[in-house]
């Protein structure tokens, strides 16, 4: 449990970024269909890409993109990033059916 940080290379919202940090929380319920290498196939799609928050909160702008597809399969990510930083956290991750 815990947090893994990969060095990536896109843009989201006109923000140039530099490293996803995943937190383990999806390992709990979603481990037999999502690791780490799936979130980060999934971040890579967000990629020059403009997006709306679901939710702000003092200096965090959440995000849900639903209905993402890699290798035939949907999946849900739950996102947020920071003001002022260069990353994007990954709060969550799941198979859709």
């Amino acid at each position: 449990m815990g947090r893994q940080e990969y060095d990536i290379k896109i843009t989201v919202n006109g923000r140039p970024i530099n490293k996803v940090i995943i937190d383990s929380h999806y390992e709990e319920k979603h481990a037999k269909s999502v690791d780490d290498q799936v979130i980060l196939g999934l971040v890579k799609q967000l990629d020059g890409e403009f997006f709306e928050p679901d939710d702000v909160d003092e200096n965090f702008s959440y995000f849900v993109t639903d209905k993402m597809v890699l290798g035939g399969k949907l999946y849900k990510l739950i996102w947020c990033l920071e003001d002022d930083k260069l990353y994007i956290g990954v709060i969550n991750a799941y198979r859709r059916k």
